[in-house]
């Protein structure tokens, strides 16, 4: 017998693009809006969540899609970045990092697990990739989502800006020795 909650890798198809996109876009909404203007959000929600977006970095050999469904439903999935020059000194190579670029979980998932499960499944993915590390970026006012890193062993190595519509904002980079 199954289970009815499943982790897999999300298939490169345009019918799994669209569901990553509908999702995400949801999501990113519950996440950031309260925080950000109208404007910034649509604006980065167009750019990043559109089903052709999706679409292109479900192609991208170095982009890995971890959805989790219950029962057929997608209700979270990571985003994951192999050779990642995140927080990367420039006389360094990126061959052995590994990048969570986004971890989402649906609002009634949040405190379940889910996302433990897959940061868990995330740090597997990168030791079967052979990485020696672990990064990802995290805006600063995500409180939650800091505290859920550092619970991991994520510790900050620097910052950098991210363009958030016509805002740029500051994401502290954290990483993970494996």
């Amino acid at each position: 017998m199954s289970q009815p909650l499943r982790i897999t890798v999300a298939k490169r198809t345009p019918a799994a693009a669209a569901q990553l996109a509908e999702l995400s876009r949801r999501l990113f909404y519950e996440a950031y809006a309260a925080q950000n203007t109208p404007e910034n959000m649509a604006a980065k929600a167009d750019a990043t969540f559109s089903p052709e977006q999706q679409l292109a970095e479900l192609e991208d050999p170095n982009v890995v899609y971890l959805e989790a469904r219950m029962l057929q439903e997608l209700v979270g999935y990571a985003k994951l970045r192999l050779h990642s020059e995140l927080g990367l000194d420039p006389d360094k190579l990126p061959e052995d990092r590994l990048e969570v670029e986004r971890l989402y979980v649906a609002e009634d998932w949040i405190g379940t697990g889910l996302g433990a499960t897959l940061m868990r499944r995330a740090i597997e993915e990168a030791r079967q990739q052979q990485c020696r590390a672990v990064v990802l970026g995290v805006w600063e006012h995500n409180t939650r989502a800091r505290e859920f890193y550092q619970r991991f062993g994520f510790r900050p190595i620097g910052q950098h800006l991210f363009q958030f519509g016509a805002e740029a904002q500051t994401d502290l980079i954290l990483r993970k020795g494996l």
